[in-house]
């Protein structure tokens, strides 16, 4: 059974940023935080919220996309500054606890908050990723160096002007992304500004990170996933074509199920949505006793 197709607009506001997100079902129901991909907005969940019926899933505009507040000038994008921002939301709804459904970069936001504070996760869905390729500890001031030359080139950018809102649609839809679904994104993406319309996002998002996990840190990242977790990849996606991060999440993730499913790195997106939809109620409703392998 689907919940309403049509979401509830909502915002907060978080440590002095206004959030806004999208809202499907009744308050109440079982709570599903859901967390998009990069360049992404909470449309993200557009097609998949509504089929997670006995759901209330919240999806977020996480901050410098969509229809968020971009961060200060001093501050950055690293994959952990999201975090309190998500707890700050979950504690304005009352979600002492919570499932959370991530894709791409909101799936390795996911594994960390999964792993920072497991007694808030009741369950955790990856959707195409687990965490980022880790770092050697000999890159480290190579990768600090890119972040700071990266900080200070996305500072000075400025998005580009589309002349109409299918000019936009176009440019996300040439790197494979079916058009629906670019319309979807694109439309909380855009905003009006001189000579037609413009990206929402902070350019600062597309630069280097100051930091990235070691492959020991990252490890220890998926050993305190206490959460039953549920990892789906794409047939044609990022996980299928690095099987290594399958293996380390088997080997790390105590409780973890793994599917594939046909179609891209947005396939939660894609025709394959009812699949993914079957596979993501099955494992929300099984008892909390058979959670474990």
């Amino acid at each position: 059974m689907s919940v309403s197709q049509q979401p509830q607009s909502v915002s907060w506001c978080v440590h002095g940023l206004q959030m806004a997100g999208l809202s499907w079902g009744e308050p109440g129901s079982e709570p599903v935080l859901a967390l998009h991909g990069w360049l992404d907005n909470a449309a993200s969940f557009s097609l998949l919220a509504p089929l997670l019926g006995g759901c209330q899933v919240v999806a977020l505009d996480l901050t410098g996309h969509g229809r968020s507040a971009w961060r200060s000038d001093d501050a950055g994008y690293q994959i952990w500054d999201d975090l309190p921002e998500i707890v700050a939301i979950a504690d304005a709804l009352g979600w002492t606890s919570f499932n959370l459904l991530g894709h791409s970069r909101g799936a390795v936001i996911g594994t960390l908050l999964a792993s920072a504070v497991p007694q808030r996760v009741r369950r955790l869905v990856l959707l195409d990723a687990v965490l980022p390729e880790p770092l050697a500890e000999g890159e480290f001031s190579r990768q600090l160096g890119r972040f700071l030359s990266d900080k200070r080139r996305f500072l000075q950018r400025r998005h580009r002007v589309f002349a109409t809102v299918d000019a936009a649609v176009a440019t996300r839809a040439q790197r494979g992304l079916g058009a629906p679904a670019a319309q979807l994104l694109v439309q909380r993406n855009l905003r009006e500004c001189a000579g037609g319309f413009t990206w929402t996002t902070d350019p600062r998002l597309q630069g280097a990170s100051a930091v990235k996990l070691t492959a020991g840190q990252a490890q220890t990242v998926l050993e305190c996933v206490a959460a039953p977790t549920l990892l789906l990849h794409a047939r044609e996606g990022h996980v299928s074509k690095h099987p290594e991060i399958t293996a380390i999440a088997q080997r790390c993730i105590r409780q973890l199920s793994v599917e594939q499913v046909a179609g891209g790195h947005h396939f939660h997106m894609e025709d394959a949505v009812s699949a993914v939809a079957r596979s993501v109620t099955a494992f929300l409703q099984e008892p909390a006793e058979r959670g474990a392998l």
